[in-house]
């Protein structure tokens, strides 16, 4: 009972910091901006991972299962209904996934061709 307890507060708590992070982005950019040149950073505040072409692969192939997942748990309690956010975000992931070049300095060996040749032109 404890262990379950110190899960969903430390879950909460830990979505509760990210949530309150995202909104700091959204409703006070200005502060956020120079926050981070304080810490000696200069970027924007949204790079589309032009620093790690590979991390940013890595990372659309991880939100590619969890979608993946999600949506046949739900299926396999037949639930289908509950899968409905998960086949969004799959068809969000993969309009980003099959678009991300076209926004990259440093292309995506792994974007559909197509994509590459667009942003190349």
């Amino acid at each position: 009972m404890a262990i379950t307890s110190i899960y969903w507060i430390s879950t909460a708590l830990l979505s509760l910091l990210y949530f309150a992070s995202a909104s700091m982005y959204i409703a006070k950019g200005d502060f956020v901006r120079k926050a981070q040149a304080d810490l000696g950073y200069s970027a924007p505040l949204l790079v589309p991972c032009m620093v790690n072409v590979a991390l940013s692969d890595l990372a659309y192939a991880g939100m590619f299962y969890h979608l993946v997942l999600s949506g046949m748990a739900h299926l396999g309690v037949r639930k289908p209904k509950g899968a409905i956010p998960a086949a969004l975000g799959l068809i969000f992931l993969i309009g980003s996934f099959a678009t991300q070049n076209a926004a990259r300095e440093i292309p995506s060996p792994h974007a559909p061709a197509a994509a590459v040749l667009q942003a190349n032109s």
